[in-house]
């Protein structure tokens, strides 16, 4: 592992991928270079005067108050255990065991997680699905009316914004929706922690606010995605009195590592650092890069720029299928020039971008893209529709609490008892109380024989279904 991680270190590669700092410069930029060479020896535990995170009374206290002021809410949690633990805690702590939960068909495998630790039953409320490119796009709110209409027994609302690709749900009027029916909504925005700083220093022109500005209960965002701090550090906006805050707090130490990371927390605080002194340059030079980085895309021809409303800009999801060229293949010539992506989704490949990259990763990737299009022919009638076929939902049940494990192919009209997710993007395609279908399953084994990641199938092909189920 460290030999992989040292050379590809060496390769001074360009990063489109989580986490957001891409690498040592933004740190050493802003003054934290002392730190880097020292934080091994800075790895301690809750040593007298360092306070604990379950009971902040003094440093980690000031880090979370840094945060509540940052994001303009009631108060902020530090997350060691990512956004996941914060989702979970979150759910706990907002819907009774019994009740029912209103989520994204799209949300992220820890909400499903939530759900079969907690005993509570999932109410899907499904995104628009964008069929031009092959992927899910906003939750509407007519679709969460809908949902809150049919269930009045759920007790809470739970929506991805921005989705993997940036597509922002319109959290104002779902927030009004939810609250009017006297329920609380808590937004995943692992993806958005960046948001209310485009707007706060005055570079937010196009961008969609963050679902704090928008009136979310709870507001779940991965700094390390894309501000400065480690993977796996992450904080949790409260952001209304709906919730008890004691019984949220109860919730997050029952979740939490019982030794949470002084280095996680004090990338955290690092990340709060630079957003309160250097905010904005820091911001501004990201925007600037970015526009000039669109600017330019859009004088390849044939490349396609994915657009939907309120898009998340710092997402780039860009499109060479004119040229014959699908989102892996272009991950695959992009890495010859030491180029790294996110992830991709038939023709689409996304470029996450995030504070720490430069000028001058834009700038390289435009050489690579200009060399790509000159090496490959541009085909003018190329359809631009994605090939991509995700399975469609199958019929849904109650979770099983009884289970067992078969093999992935004897899988078909059973009921799933625990996700089958792609990884990434973290979305499970096949639930727990869905039915498996048999499109799912080729679909699923399709993903396995392109050396694609699948959660939820172990080494021998067995998946976790319901053990004589009844439907």
């Amino acid at each position: 592992m460290i030999d992989f991680l040292l050379k590809h270190a060496d390769t001074n590669p360009v990063s489109y991928h989580m986490p957001g700092h891409k690498g040592m410069e933004i740190f050493r930029k802003y003054g934290y270079g002392d730190f880097l060479r020292r934080f091994v020896d800075c790895d301690v535990t809750e040593i007298p005067g360092a306070d604990n995170l379950f009971q902040a009374e003094g440093i980690i206290k000031d880090v979370m108050e840094r945060y509540a002021k940052l994001y303009d809410v009631k108060k902020s949690y530090l997350q060691i255990n990512g956004t996941s633990g914060g989702i979970i805690a979150s759910i706990m702590a907002s819907v009774r065991p019994g009740r029912k939960l209103i989520m994204a068909r799209n949300c992220h495998k820890s909400v499903f997680n939530a759900l079969v630790l907690s005993g509570i039953s999932p109410v899907y409320a499904q995104p628009e699905f964008l069929k031009e490119y092959g992927i899910s796009g906003a939750v509407s709110v007519e679709e969460i009316e809908r949902c809150l209409d049919e269930n009045p027994d759920a007790d809470a609302v739970i929506l991805p914004s921005p989705n993997y690709y940036g597509i922002c749900s319109d959290i104002e009027k779902i927030a009004k929706a939810v609250h009017s029916r006297d329920k609380v909504l808590i937004v995943d925005q692992a993806h958005g922690a960046h948001l209310k700083f485009f707007q706060k220093f005055g570079f937010g022109k196009g961008m969609p606010k963050s679902a704090e500005e928008c009136g979310a209960d709870i507001v779940i965002g991965s700094i390390h995605k894309t501000l400065a701090s480690l993977t796996q550090s992450a904080i949790l906006n409260l952001n209304s009195d709906r919730v008890d805050r004691y019984v949220l707090e109860d919730k997050l130490q029952m979740i939490e590592s019982t030794s949470p990371s002084y280095i996680f927390m004090s990338f955290l605080e690092i990340n709060a650092d630079i957003l309160e002194k250097h905010g904005e340059r820091a911001i501004g030079e990201w925007r600037e890069g970015l526009d000039w980085f669109y600017d330019e895309l859009h004088k390849i021809p044939g490349l396609k720029i994915m657009k939907s409303d309120s898009m998340d800009p710092t997402k780039v999801n860009i499109d060479m299928g004119a040229y014959g060229i699908d989102g892996a293949a272009l991950e695959t010539m992009l890495m010859e020039y030491g180029i790294f992506s996110e992830l991709y989704a038939g023709n689409v490949l996304m470029l996450m971008t995030g504070i720490g990259n430069t000028k001058e990763h834009f700038s390289r990737t435009i050489d690579a893209l200009w060399d790509i299009a000159s090496r490959n022919e541009l085909y003018e009638s190329a359809s631009g529709e994605s090939k991509y076929t995700a399975p469609k939902q199958g019929r849904l049940f109650a979770i099983p609490v009884h289970k067992e494990m078969i093999p992935l192919s004897e899988a078909a009209g059973r009921i799933c008892a625990s996700s089958i997710i792609p990884y990434p993007p973290g979305i499970p395609y096949v639930c727990p109380g869905e039915e498996i279908t048999g499109e799912m399953i080729a679909y699923v084994k399709n993903l396995r024989d392109e050396g694609k990641k699948v959660i939820g199938i172990n080494d021998i092909g067995y998946v976790t279904v319901g053990k004589n189920e009844e439907k």
